[in-house]
């Protein structure tokens, strides 16, 4: 049983949170080679406009900087983020945001390797449970399906089985961050163990620019899971950010769905306190070891795996910067020096307004002009 996201009307097709790993997206961005130098972060671009859907040309929106401009929450109208967004801006945080501003501009091939990663973790899925369509008509009903997910996991975690995409929620620094749990597992030492599968385009690893911000990700997700368990994350906050109704009765199809699970409820309310409930008291463990896996797309050859040391002072202190951006404190940042080989396959590097400003954004530059003036 699974949701596709927040929409009002449609059918729950897939299980978990709609965060999409871009594992796969940012594969294009290692290079072939080791070398990570040769790209100008000062080169300014020959446009500052990228091609839309009919081939024309789409106008960067410029940024309204100030005091009194509205926080990129809430420019971009978001509730929430995904763990994806925060890990995406420990790549290049200027990129993140021009895929905000620009939805939908993506490449057709990068596109194409996005879906096969997509359906090689829904194979991983079907492995170990079946997906059921649930029709949903209203945003209280697509996140009741998370909680029946959630639900429906929690005895198999108990039973020391196996489960896969399992949705992780909470609020981190005064924002709500969601995402979805590949696997966890216990390992044989009786350890709760979170596997992230990571596909590649091609049969090699990632560099180590890759490998930091995937092991972001699941340090996340572990700190995430673990307040969920440790009773820490709470149905107020839920409520707050996403501006759920608990008391809206759900749909029809959402319910037959819960009776069949053993479940009799009639709101999202009644859901969210068994969720919260099962969460505290069915003893679950912390994240023990975290480990990332990367295979072939084509083969599915492993190519290797990585077991991550959680810093929780090091992604605390990650965490506070890259929300500092969504508040409103601060602007977006670009890639240093060091990491200017990331531009060259960038589909955003002739608009960049990081490059152009050889590594200062331009709002910054602006007011120097004027003052040599």
């Amino acid at each position: 049983m699974a949701e596709n996201g927040e929409e009002e009307t449609g059918s729950v097709e897939a299980s978990g949170f709609s965060d999409v790993s871009d594992s796969e997206l940012l594969e294009y961005l290692d290079l072939e080679d080791t070398q990570e130098s040769s790209a100008s972060l000062s080169k300014p671009g020959p446009s500052s406009e990228l091609p839309g859907k009919d081939d024309k040309l789409t106008s960067l929106p410029k940024w309204k900087r100030g005091l009194d401009v509205s926080s990129p929450m809430e420019r971009f109208h978001l509730k929430y983020l995904y763990v994806t967004d925060l890990s995406t801006q420990d790549w290049c945080e200027q990129q993140m945001v021009y895929g905000k501003e620009l939805p939908g501009f993506l490449a057709p091939e990068k596109a194409a390797v996005l879906d096969t990663g997509a359906s090689i973790h829904l194979a991983r899925e079907l492995e170990v449970h079946d997906l059921v369509t649930v029709p949903t008509t209203t945003k209280e009903d697509a996140w009741a399906v998370k909680f029946l997910n959630i639900l429906s996991m929690i005895p198999v975690l108990q039973s020391e089985g196996r489960i896969r995409e399992f949705p992780v929620f909470g609020e981190v620094e005064g924002v709500l961050l969601v995402g979805v749990i590949d696997e966890l597992h216990y390992t044989a030492k009786g350890d709760l163990e979170l596997a992230e599968l990571k596909t590649r385009r091609r049969p090699m690893l990632p560099l180590e620019a890759q490998k930091k911000k995937d092991c972001f990700q699941i340090s996340l997700y572990k700190y995430i899971f673990d307040a969920m368990v440790q009773g820490k994350v709470t149905s107020a906050s839920l409520i707050h950010h996403t501006k759920l109704c608990p008391d809206k009765p759900l749909g029809p199809s959402v319910l037959r769905h819960a009776r069949q699970g053993g479940f009799s409820v009639k709101s999202l309310g009644d859901l969210m306190e068994l969720v919260f409930l099962s969460l505290t008291l069915s003893d679950l463990p912390v994240i023990d070891i975290l480990k990332i896996e990367y295979i072939h797309q084509e083969t599915a050859t492993v190519l290797g795996t990585e077991i991550v040391a959680f810093e929780e002072k090091e992604v605390r202190g990650k965490v506070q910067h890259y929300m500092a951006y969504w508040m409103g404190h601060r602007e977006p940042q670009g890639v240093d020096v060091e990491e200017a080989w990331k531009c060259r396959t960038c589909n955003y590097a002739d608009i960049c307004e990081w490059r152009k400003g050889g590594g200062v954004p331009s709002s910054i530059l602006e007011p120097l002009a004027k003052k040599v003036k």
